[in-house]
């Protein structure tokens, strides 16, 4: 109930969360990550607390048309002199949804925004369900001229799959690689790998938490 009353109500909020580049300190640009604001006394939802019973109860694909109908028209209003890029999280249901590349292509075209400003997260576990649907929307997106950035990566069982199936700008290393990198020679050899893998791929890498 709370969740179609902010859906009706427009009580979801998004924060913007900057992508940095170690080398330069320069943003490269940021992620969109929602939030419910539905109790003005409450502190805000997290997402962890309230996406899971929006996929269990069929309301992730309308929650996911939502966030980029958002994104897309501050980056065709507020944001659109700084031509800031940004990245929006699809779920598994909406990466399957065959109805997601039109709406996507429609909401560019509707607030006039350059496709190569708009990055679409695609997580290992989104794509497991139906590799060949998900190829095909990663390919679909990446015709549009926009970008996919595979999400969390190594959190999953045959990770390098994806690499092989799926045409990817961005790669994000899971945070559970991160965390420990300073003190862990392992993670230090698994973070090393992947920044020489993806690099060599003409790609990119994004190191989590």
């Amino acid at each position: 109930k709370r969740l179609r009353r902010a859906l009706r109500e427009d009580l979801f909020v998004l924060h913007y969360q900057p992508i940095v580049s170690l080398q330069s300190g320069a943003v490269s640009h940021y992620e969109a990550l929602i939030r419910l604001a539905d109790d003005p006394d409450e502190p805000l939802t997290p997402p962890c607390s309230f996406l899971p019973a929006a996929e269990r109860y069929g309301l992730i694909q309308e929650i996911d048309r939502m966030v980029i109908g958002k994104v897309v028209a501050l980056m065709g209003g507020e944001l659109a002199e700084r031509d800031a890029r940004v990245a929006v999280n699809l779920s598994a249901l909406s990466i399957t949804d065959r109805g997601m590349l039109a709406h996507i292509e429609q909401e560019l075209i509707r607030h006039l925004v350059d496709p190569e400003r708009l990055i679409v997260e695609v997580t290992e576990t989104a794509a497991i369900g139906d590799m060949r649907r998900a190829q095909m929307f990663c390919e679909g997106v990446h015709t549009l001229g926009s970008s996919i950035a595979l999400d969390d990566f190594g959190a999953g069982f045959g990770s390098f799959q994806y690499l092989k199936h799926l045409p990817f700008r961005y790669l994000k290393i899971d945070g559970d690689f991160i965390r420990g990198l300073p003190d862990s020679p392992n993670d230090q050899l698994v973070v090393k790998a992947l920044v020489g893998l993806v690099t060599g791929m003409g790609a990119s890498t994004i190191a989590e938490f």
